[in-house]
């Protein structure tokens, strides 16, 4: 399994009256806040896909606004104070472990249509036949490996026709301190496989 990163932005109660709309109309009113792949309530923060970035990225449809490279990913970054740095692994085969060069923090599990533009968890209204909005953790996602790929063939094979129940399931980790990485002199030595 190899990872993957991205910075999105964070969505919390701090966005005022968004946030309250958002938790009116979802009915998910244990979130703390939404730590989720999906583009519209998370937005990437590196929208334009630059020339230097192409050998930095994953080189896919719909997969853009992932990064390969942590290091780079972070260069860019590391004048944004508010953002959320993940690390994620796209269809996982079994509980994936973070990479150990940084101070990454399991949050769970997000399913995310293969546009990569929302998730069938917080940003579809619901699906009450395939999972209750009480599973989801506060920052909105599935905790246990084992579920999120139950509710990923279930929404499949209930939802056939809904394009956003055809979802890949991501594992998603989020760096402890994004800021702290530049304030001790950089990133931490690593090795590159």
């Amino acid at each position: 399994m190899t990872p993957w990163f991205i910075a999105t932005e964070p969505f919390t109660p701090a966005d005022g009256e968004k946030w309250d709309k958002y938790i009116e109309w979802s009915g998910l009113k244990q979130l703390d806040e939404v730590v989720s792949l999906d583009g519209l309530l998370c937005p990437t923060l590196l929208r334009e896909i630059k020339d230097e970035y192409w050998p930095h990225i994953v080189n896919e449809d719909f997969m853009l606004q992932f990064f390969v490279d942590f290091d780079f990913l972070m260069t860019q970054v590391a004048e944004i104070e508010t953002k959320n740095v993940l690390c994620v692994f796209r269809n996982p085969t079994r509980e994936p472990e973070a990479p150990s060069f940084a101070d990454l923090r399991f949050l769970g599990y997000d399913l995310v249509d293969r546009d990569c533009c929302i998730s069938a968890l917080t940003n579809c209204g619901g699906f009450p036949d395939v999972f209750a909005n009480s599973e989801l953790s506060r920052v909105g996602l599935l905790t246990d490996f084992g579920r999120a790929v139950e509710v990923q063939h279930k929404l499949r094979s209930l939802h056939p026709a809904e394009h956003h129940a055809d979802c890949h399931l991501w594992a998603v980790f989020r760096l402890a301190a994004a800021s702290d990485v530049t304030a001790h002199g950089g990133l931490p030595d690593r090795d590159v496989a």
